[in-house]
């Protein structure tokens, strides 16, 4: 399984054509631009994370923390490269932005690959269902062809 959206963008791109209906000038577009700065997986797993360390380190966040976490994460994923592993990089910043220790990223270490790949399914996914929304407003969703016909 990759652990990269750029890695699974000919294959995304390919399967959102042949399996949703969009179409290959929305596809082209949508895809590359997602695979780029969409990475909602990104997002959820450095807040994830960094609430994780923090409740592990018995450290209380208070709101202003925790809006700084969403708010930081979020800027940080979209400036993440789309490349395996940089959500860890990026999660130093997340906990820097609230004072946490970033050496206790070596917690989360061991784990990152597996959890890389499913950061990897949550960015594509994301950027599938962006690319379907946009072929339907657009009018370029076009009729797939059942795989059990009757």
């Amino acid at each position: 399984m990759p652990s990269s959206c750029s890695a699974s963008l000919p294959v995304t791109m390919e399967w959102v054509s042949a399996n949703l209906g969009v179409s290959k000038n929305v596809t082209n577009f949508v895809l590359p631009i997602g695979a780029t700065v969409n990475m909602d997986g990104t997002s959820l797993y450095q807040a994830i994370a960094v609430v994780f360390l923090a409740q592990m380190h018995l450290v209380d966040l208070n709101f202003s923390q925790q809006l700084t976490i969403v708010l930081t994460a979020t800027l940080a994923s979209i400036g993440s490269a789309a490349v395996p592993s940089a959500g860890l990089v990026m999660l130093v910043i997340v906990l820097q932005s609230v004072g946490l220790n970033p050496a206790w990223i070596a917690i989360i270490f061991p784990v990152d690959r597996i959890l890389d790949m499913i950061r990897t399914v949550v960015n594509v996914t994301g950027d599938a269902t962006v690319s379907s929304v946009i072929a339907k407003s657009e009018g370029e969703l076009q009729p797939v062809p059942s795989a059990n016909p009757s």
